[in-house]
C-alpha cells in the first residue's frame, strides 16, 4: 500500500489501514511523512490521557479498567502502551499487553471494534515515552477514537515527557512505592492533573493520601523552598509551569483497587472534568500549541542533523576533535556554516 491508500484506508475505519500506518511511522519508512501531512488537519479531536508512575504501580490494569468504563460510556478507545527497549536491538518484550486483563481473546476487551491497542518500544529514548508516541497519537486521533490512553514505561525518575503528548497527565502511585524525598526527584508532583493511588486495599494507602494531598495545597513559595531542600527540578518550578498548569484546577486524588474495579468510575469521572475544564478555560488550546511548537522544533532539529550528516564533513571534524586539534564549539560554528551554505546553494 502506498502513503494515499494507508491514508485513505485509515480516514474510511480500515484498522489494518490504522496498523500499517503506524508501522510507518514507528520504522520511519519513506511513507511516513506523506502520511503525517495528510492526515495532520484531521487531528484534534480525541482526548489524550497519559497515564505515567514507577513501576508495578499497576498502570495496565487502570488502563485497561478504563478502557472498559469508557466503552460503557460510549467512547472509542485506543491504547498505546510504551514498554522498555532492549539496548542492543530496540526490541520490546511488550509486557504492557501480557499484562492486561483482555489477554483472554474471549473477552470483549479484545474483541471490541472500537477498541485499539498497540505496544511502541522505548527504543533507549529516556522520559517514558517512544521517540513517535506523538504521531501514533495523531494517527489514532485522525482514526476517530474520543479516547487516547497512553501508558509511559514506568522507568522511575524520568517519567515526565508524558506531559508533551497528554492532554490530561494521571499520576499513579501506590502504598511504599518510597520515601517522599524520591517522589518529589522524580518530578511527579509537577506534571499531574490527577492523582492516583492504586492498590489502596494495602496498608499505607490513607497516609500516601494524606501526603499528596497537603503536597498538591501548598503554595509557590513553599514548593521552591521544598525543591531547593530535595534537588528537584528548581527551573521548572520557578517558572511557574507547574502553578500555571494549576490555575482554577485542583487535582483530585484518587483511591483505586485496580484489579477489583473499585474507584474506576470516580476515576474515569475525573478524566472528563479535567478534560471540560481545559476546553472552558482555554488551557487546552495553550498545552496544544506548546505541543506542537515542541514538535515543530524535534522534526526541524532531525532534519539538520541528517543534513549535517549528508552535507557536512563531520567526520573529518571529529577526528580533529579527538586529535585535539579543535573544540566542540569551533567545531560546531563550522558545521552550521556549512549547513548554511549548502542551503543557499540549494
Amino acid at each position: 500500500m502506498n502513503a494515499e491508500e494507508v491514508v485513505e484506508g485509515l480516514l474510511s475505519g480500515n484498522r489494518r489501514a490504522l496498523a500499517r500506518a503506524i508501522t510507518y511511522v514507528e520504522n520511519e519508512y519513506p511513507e511516513s511523512k506523506e502520511i503525517m501531512k495528510h492526515i495532520f488537519p484531521k487531528t484534534g479531536k480525541a482526548h489524550v490521557v497519559g497515564l505515567t508512575g514507577f513501576p508495578g504501580v499497576g498502570k495496565s490494569t487502570l488502563v485497561s479498567k478504563l478502557t472498559e468504563e469508557f466503552r460503557r460510556r460510549g467512547k472509542k478507545v485506543g491504547i498505546i502502551a510504551i514498554d522498555p527497549g532492549s539496548p542492543f536491538t530496540g526490541g520490546a518484550l511488550l509486557g504492557d499487553r501480557l499484562r492486561l486483563d483482555g489477554m483472554d481473546s474471549r473477552k470483549a476487551l479484545w474483541t471490541d471494534p472500537g477498541i485499539f491497542f498497540r505496544s511502541m518500544s522505548s527504543r533507549g529514548r529516556a522520559g517514558g515515552l517512544a521517540a513517535k508516541t506523538g504521531d501514533v497519537v495523531r494517527l489514532l486521533d485522525a482514526f476517530g477514537f474520543d479516547v487516547i490512553l497512553v501508558e509511559t514505561v514506568g522507568a522511575g525518575q524520568s517519567e515526565v515527557d508524558i506531559i508533551e503528548v497528554a492532554d490530561t497527565s494521571v499520576v499513579v502511585m501506590m502504598p511504599e512505592t518510597g520515601d517522599e524525598i524520591q517522589v518529589n526527584k522524580a518530578g511527579i508532583l509537577e506534571i499531574g492533573d490527577i492523582y492516583v493511588v492504586n492498590k489502596a486495599d494495602l496498608g499505607g494507602a490513607e497516609k500516601v493520601e494524606r501526603w499528596l494531598k497537603y503536597m498538591l495545597s501548598l503554595d509557590e513559595e513553599s514548593v521552591q523552598m521544598l525543591s531547593q531542600m530535595t534537588h528537584a527540578d528548581e527551573a521548572k518550578v520557578a517558572s511557574g509551569e507547574f502553578f500555571e498548569r494549576r490555575k482554577g484546577w485542583s487535582p483530585p486524588v484518587i483511591k483505586t483497587v485496580a484489579d477489583r474495579g473499585e474507584g474506576i468510575k470516580e476515576l474515569a469521572d475525573a478524566i472528563e472534568e479535567h478534560f471540560e475544564y481545559m476546553k472552558k478555560s482555554g488551557l487546552i488550546e495553550k498545552r496544544r500549541r506548546e505541543r506542537v511548537k515542541r514538535e515543530l522544533f524535534e522534526i526541524v532539529m532531525n532534519d539538520v542533523i541528517k543534513l549535517v550528516k549528508e552535507k557536512t564533513n563531520y567526520r573529518d571534524l571529529i577526528m580533529k576533535l579527538l586529535k585535539g586539534e579543535t573544540d566542540p564549539y569551533t567545531a560546531a560554528e563550522q558545521i552550521v556554516e556549512e549547513v548554511i551554505q549548502n542551503a543557499g546553494k540549494g
